[in-house]
């Protein structure tokens, strides 16, 4: 697994106590680590029900097997940012959704991922990783 970069050995042990102090048990250690990249935000109607989502999902990785981290990206509501300066933030938004992504699941060595996006904005910028995510990956 990826993330045995970050669990294995004993080199590790401080990545270990890092890990062990944002909550992971040890009997979790062994398990696939699966970033859940979330977009949810208070500031876009769309997303008035993702948290219930985040929970299914959690709940769905752990009966699978792996062990869920989810870290949050940022969301621009069109509609709400149209009209004004605003307006010439939504577009370029897709390259740093794509950036944050990769860039945490790639230095967490995250075993897989889970995208939670809803909008015309953030859906295209978690998809534009996914040629740099599938990817053969050395370690």
């Amino acid at each position: 697994m990826r993330s045995d970069m970050i669990k294995k050995g004993l080199e590790r042990t401080p990545h270990r106590a890092l890990l062990k102090g944002t909550g992971v048990p040890q009997s979790q250690m062994e398990k696939p680590f699966i970033g859940v990249a979330t977009s949810f935000t208070d500031l876009i109607p769309g997303h008035v029900g993702m948290r219930d989502l985040e929970r299914y999902i959690e709940k769905g990785i752990h009966s699978g097997g792996g062990y869920a981290f989810f870290f949050g990206i940022p969301g621009v509501c069109d509609g709400i940012s149209m009209g004004h300066k605003g307006m010439h933030y939504s577009l370029p938004t897709r390259e740093l959704i794509a950036d944050m992504v990769e860039s945490v699941a790639e230095a967490h060595r995250l075993d897989g991922l889970v995208l939670l996006t809803n909008c015309d904005k953030i859906t295209p910028g978690m998809l534009m990783l996914l040629p740099v995510w599938t990817s053969p990956v050395s370690s």
